[in-house]
This record gives C-alpha cells, structure tokens and sequence, in this order.
C-alpha cells in the first residue's frame, strides 16, 4: 500500500502539490492553500467548487455554432450542382478557391481553440481539471493537423474534462467512438472485409495494456470488430452501420463471439496488465519516473479495486508519503506548456498571451496544444530540454517579465502592420503589476527582494552559490534604487536557470 504523508504539512509540500497538480500560482495563492491543510487541500482539487468555470465557449463549436458547419455543406453543393454551368478548367479553379478558403477559416479557428485552452490553464480555478485535460490529451492524442476540423478538437477537449477524474473504462468507450479520434486514427473507412487495424493497435499498445500484452492477432480481430462506424464531416454525428460491421465471429484475447468494439473494450479491462498501465502514467506524470514494480503494482491494485476510478487513485497518489519525497520534488522538468502557464500564475499575469506569439513560442519550445507529434503523443522529462530550447525559455522569460516596450525576437515588429497585426505580434503585452508585485518597502533591501522572489518562483531554499549570484546582482543593481526595470531584470536572471526548468 501507499503510506500516508505523517510529516508535517509544510509550505513547501504544499507548493508542490499546487505545482505538479496544477500550473503553481502567486505566494498568496499558495499560503491561502497551504492554511487548508493537506487533506483539505486534495480534496479541493480532486472537488472544486462548482460555478468556477467563467470560460464561454466558443462560437462556432458543434454544439453552439451558428450554423457554419452547414453553411459549408451547402456551399459545396451549390459548387457541385453549377458545375455543368461553367467549364472543367472554371469549375476546378473555383473549388480549388473554395477548398483553401475552408482551409484558411479551420486554421484561424485552430489558433483560437490553441489560445482559449492555453487561457484556461492560466486562469483556472480548477487546475487539477486542466492538469488532467492536458494528460488525457497526451494519452489520446488527436491532432489539428490530421483532423483539421477544430470543431471536433474542441468537443475531445470537452470530453476529457468531463472526465479528467473520472472512470477510465468509461472514458475509453466514449473515445472509441469520439469524432476527432475517428478521424485521426480513420475509423470511417474501417468495413466489412476491409478492416482498419489503426484504432485496434493504439487501443492495445498505447491506451490500454502497453506492449508485450497483446498479439498481432488480437489486432486484426479487434479491428475487425470496429467496422461499421460512420461519421458525418460536418455535423459530428457518429453511426454504426450494421450492414458494413463484420459481424462474424472474432477470437480476441481467448474469447469468442460476434464482438462489436464495445465488447473488445470490455474484454481488454479484464486483462491483468489494464489495471497497471494507466496508473504508472498517472504515478510518472504527477510524481517521478521509472517508479519500482512493487510501487506499480501497488498502484494497479488499487486501481483495480476502485473500478478504474481516477480520482481515488489520484488522492491516494497526493496523500501518500512517497509523492512528497526527495526523489519527487523539484525533480521534474516542466513541459513548455507547464513552464509557460506556471510563470504567468506566479507572475499573476491575467493579460491574455497574443495568439500569434503564443503559436510561435509552442513551435520553439516543442509543445504546440491540440498538435502532438504522433498517436504516442509527446516525449517527456529530458526531451524537452536541449540547447536550442533552453535559451527559447530565457528569452520567452525576458519578454515576459519585460513588457513589451520591447519585443520578442519572434514577434516580428509591429511598424507598417495594421492595428490587429500589431496587436497580434505582441506590441500591447503590458507583462507583470511590478508596483503591486514588489512595493517600494520591499526594494530598498536588496537582500529581501531576493528572498521575496526566490519564494515566488522556487518556494525552495537556493543552493548557496545560486543564492550568492542572485544577491551579488540585486546589490549591484540596487546600489541605483530598483526600477521596474531592475525587478523584471532580477526575475529575468531567476528564470534563466536550469533549477527554474524544474518542477
């Protein structure tokens, strides 16, 4: 079993489960959270409040769109019904213009969808939702890329905070048949005779068991079991077609009969190695790496006794006297989405981040939202890091803590540009409340400063030398009185470190 936290419940622990189950937040964000108490504070991630979530949702999703989808479908079909109306070299030059203007309208929506989900993360007042969102993400990935339809990214991305705790067998059914999955893994051309095996091999090597737990022929019986699912582009809307469903008899995993896919989900969470998988992520994403096998099993057990329930296993992962040791705080190095949340909420920036800039920097630091790399979603811990990543982050960190008087080196500049071009580059990013953040008590002690700051970005006691650095500087810059300026510059320093990359 896990062994209960018995220490005290320190600032410090309190900060890193705010950290690792959510984006951080400002010291008084983690004093107000630290005052609860361990158990109170897990479970008021685990249960927050209702009424939190101020996020409207955007126009022209499937569910409140305004008609675009259909607007769309019956442009194509006068296009198509005109075509004996004008010549092949007309007709194909105008629906070559259709197609890309299609394509130009998905991809504005795209970078609307990337920046209202970023915004979310930021100002979240259940991080743990959102924490758990971007899991799933990862774990089923979908990307804007192959689906191009950001429609369909917008209803997954609904789907996995419905259930962002929440049972994970059920969650698995309901992706099964989810629009964008479809698309991406192409279900709707799996028939009768003619089955695809995409959907049936993730399922197995990615989603469920992992490899080593399942053969090549239980992928061709499992695929043969989720012919017959159609989906309409426009709409959304999912049907199973029994006239192009194998329904034959299929051996799956040493059972037989006329299985649908609902039937194959079933069979694989009666497998052993289905209560492991899922939990050993949970355990890598939220603590440390390569846990022992008695702490996988430990987690499987537990897991499975729960039902595939999320959320116990989640609070006994947070209350347990393991996910608050050595080897799991400040350990983690954060991923470019955490690293850039996490500074605005510590900065307690509410300024929404340009959407041009915030594609730019996703594309620099090797995490674009809604564009995972491939069905294995993104690589973890130390591929986040290399050279030219590291100095994208001290440079992210500069125009962040700067303002932009200046601007960012992949902005672009912003003279000659309309007044929306400019804005989109950037050139209206106020950055942080210095005069709130740092009052003027506080900067005629160079030394506090640093202590004050350090609190706010590390909440961790500096190594000497580090300290050192930080207190020569705020010295130097001091001995002239602390600007705006000099505070963003300190900061800046603060967050050009390797230990500000960790978590």
């Amino acid at each position: 079993m896990l062994l209960p936290a018995q220490n005290e419940w320190t600032q410090r622990e309190a900060a890193h489960l705010l950290n690792r189950a959510g984006f951080g937040g400002s010291p008084k964000q983690l004093v107000e959270f630290h005052a609860l108490g361990r158990e109170p504070a897990v479970d008021l991630l685990l249960n927050p409040p209702e009424g939190l979530d101020p996020f409207e949702p955007l126009e022209w999703t499937l569910e409140n769109d305004d008609g675009k989808g259909e607007e769309i479908r019956q442009q194509m079909k006068q296009l198509r019904n005109s075509r004996s109306e004008m010549s092949a070299e007309e007709y194909e030059r105008k629906q070559r213009k259709f197609r890309q203007q299609v394509r130009k309208t998905m991809r504005s929506a795209g970078g609307e969808l990337q920046q209202w989900w970023f915004t979310r993360m930021q100002k979240t007042k259940a991080p743990l939702q959102e924490k758990m969102t971007l899991f799933w993400h990862d774990h089923f990935p979908s990307s804007l890329q192959k689906v191009r339809d950001p429609r369909l990214l917008y209803q997954q991305n609904a789907l996995f905070r419905e259930f962002a705790t929440g049972n994970f067998k059920e969650l698995t059914q309901r992706i099964a048949i989810n629009p964008a999955m479809m698309r991406y893994l192409d279900t709707p051309q799996s028939k009768k005779g003619k089955p695809n095996e995409n959907f049936a091999r993730e399922l197995l090597e990615l989603f469920t068991l992992g490899e080593g737990n399942y053969s090549e022929q239980d992928i061709k019986e499992g695929a043969r079991a989720f012919t017959g699912y159609t989906l309409d582009r426009w709409s959304g809307k999912v049907k199973h077609v029994k006239k192009i469903w194998d329904e034959g008899e299929k051996n799956f995993m040493g059972q037989t009969g006329a299985f649908d896919g609902k039937d194959i989900i079933n069979i694989v969470f009666e497998q052993e190695a289905c209560a492991g998988y899922v939990p050993t992520k949970l355990w890598q994403y939220f603590a440390y790496e390569n846990p022992s096998q008695e702490m996988k099993d430990v987690l499987a057990a537990d897991f499975l006794a729960g039902g595939f329930e999320v959320a116990p296993l989640l609070r006994k992962i947070f209350l347990s006297q393991e996910f608050y040791s050595s080897q799991a705080i400040r350990t983690r190095i954060k991923s470019p989405v955490e690293f850039l949340v996490q500074m605005l909420r510590q900065l307690e920036i509410e300024e929404v981040v340009p959407e041009r800039y915030l594609r730019l920097i996703q594309i620099q630091l090797g995490q674009q939202l809604l564009m995972p790399p491939n069905v294995a979603g993104w690589d973890w811990g130390k591929a986040w890091i290399n050279t030219n990543s590291l100095l994208t982050r001290y440079n992210v960190a500069g125009f962040v803590t700067k303002g932009s008087g200046g601007k960012s080196p992949m902005m672009g500049g912003g003279r000659g540009k309309s007044k929306r071009k400019r804005k989109q580059g950037g050139a209206s990013w106020k950055g942080p409340d210095y005069k709130t953040m740092v009052p003027a008590k506080l900067r005629q002690d160079p030394l506090e400063l640093v202590k004050d700051l350090s609190n706010r970005l590390f909440q961790d006691e500096l190594k000497p030398l580090q300290q050192e650095i930080f207190e020569e500087y705020a010295k130097a810059k001091g001995s002239e009185g602390f600007t705006d300026k000099e505070v963003a510059e300190l900061l800046h320093l603060m967050m050009s470190t390797p230990y500000y990359q960790l978590s």
